[in-house]
């Protein structure tokens, strides 16, 4: 179970994450890679928003992949190199995000894998859910 919590005594957290969780139980992991700002086709927009919520969109595929869902997100490293608008970047991580709010860190690098790249999303799940494979076999 994920239980996410901002303890007392701590600053409240400054946008959409708590500042812990504890995952109790026997549980499944999975650890995302960074995911880059690139569509399928490994086509990139010049928008660092617009990479956002294609990195976004790729946790979220890596998530389905495991037989996850994005409540299952416990924590995500948030990579921004170059200027980016912050109010967007905010409105567009919400808009994923909804009422989640896993621990986060967000931060400003001076550059990433390549100079197209503006953004890149990592990303930790947990579930007691039983794992694709493992249902499979038992049906």
């Amino acid at each position: 179970m994920n239980t996410f919590r901002n303890p007392q005594g701590v600053a409240a957290p400054l946008a959409a994450y708590s500042h812990q969780a504890e995952i109790t139980g026997q549980v499944r992991w999975l650890v995302v890679s960074g995911q880059i700002g690139a569509n399928p086709a490994g086509g990139i927009p010049e928008d660092p928003v617009e990479q956002l919520g294609l990195a976004l969109e790729n946790v979220t595929a890596n998530l389905e992949a495991a037989g996850m869902r994005h409540e299952d997100l416990v924590k995500l490293t948030f990579y921004f190199a170059g200027e980016i608008d912050i109010q967007r970047r905010r409105e567009r991580m919400a808009e994923w995000l909804g009422d989640l709010r896993p621990c986060m860190t967000v931060m400003t690098v001076a550059a990433l894998a390549t100079p197209a790249l503006r953004v890149e999303v990592e990303a930790l799940a947990c579930t007691e859910d039983i794992p694709p494979t493992q249902k499979r076999e038992q049906q």
